[in-house]
Formats: C-alpha cells, sequence, structure tokens
C-alpha cells in the first residue's frame, strides 16, 4: 500500500522553528517532484514548497520564501519542511505530496490535484 505519512506539526510561538518530515512507503518516489501544501480552515489548500526528483531545484510559495526550506532524501523515501521565524498566518494543516510519475513540470505544478499521492495532513499552530 502505497502511503505517505506526516509528522512534526505542533504549536509553537510566533518566531519560533518547526521541522516537519514526510516518510513514503509501499514505492519509492525517488524520481517525482514532491511538495508540500497547507490548509487554514476556512481556506483553499495552498501550495507551500516543492522539491525535485533529485533535491537540485527547489520552489516556494511567496508567502514562505525566506523562511522554510524543503529537502529530501531519496535513499529514505524522506522530504522535511525546515520552517523558521513562524508566523500566525502560517497556521493551518500542512499536507505532503507527490507525483505518481514523472510528468517534467518545472517550475513545479501549484494546483493540488496535479499530485496523486497524499499524507493524512498535520496541524501547525502558531500563538501570537
Amino acid at each position: 500500500q502505497v502511503q505517505l505519512v506526516e509528522s512534526g506539526g505542533g504549536l509553537v510561538q510566533a518566531g519560533g522553528s518547526l521541522r516537519l518530515s514526510c516518510a513514503a512507503s509501499g514505492r519509492s518516489f525517488g524520481s517525482f517532484t514532491r511538495v508540500w501544501f497547507r490548509q487554514a480552515p476556512g481556506k483553499e489548500r495552498e501550495f507551500v514548497a516543492a522539491i525535485n526528483w533529485s533535491g537540485g531545484s527547489t520552489y516556494y510559495g511567496d508567502s514562505v520564501k525566506g523562511r522554510f526550506t524543503i529537502s529530501r532524501d531519496n535513499a529514505k523515501n524522506t522530504m522535511s519542511l525546515q520552517m523558521n521565524s513562524l508566523k500566525p498566518e502560517d497556521t493551518a494543516v500542512y499536507y505532503c505530496a507527490s507525483e505518481a510519475y514523472g510528468s517534467g513540470w518545472w517550475p513545479p505544478i501549484q494546483r493540488a490535484e496535479h499530485y496523486d499521492v497524499w499524507g493524512q495532513g498535520t496541524q501547525v499552530t502558531v500563538s501570537s
């Protein structure tokens, strides 16, 4: 069974940091673009960051650029999101996702419906 599982969410004060992880099982995602999205209550799912298959290219949403860093370890089939200088507006459920085939698109597609495999999400709450 193909599965993505996020971890590392929690409650943090504004200005603090969190590191999210996404572990994949059931198949290797080493050849595909992997992404993070987030969804706040009452809002649409928002693109956060993407990393290409090798980890050599990354792409960020404007709201997190300069504060968040995406990385991946294909040998371990994992992906991470280091979040620094967190703001209350970063509060959301964070989801990792992956293409299930190599689309070749770069810059990455920022629409959630493009990605085939999703985790269950992890809550990040930033208090002011």
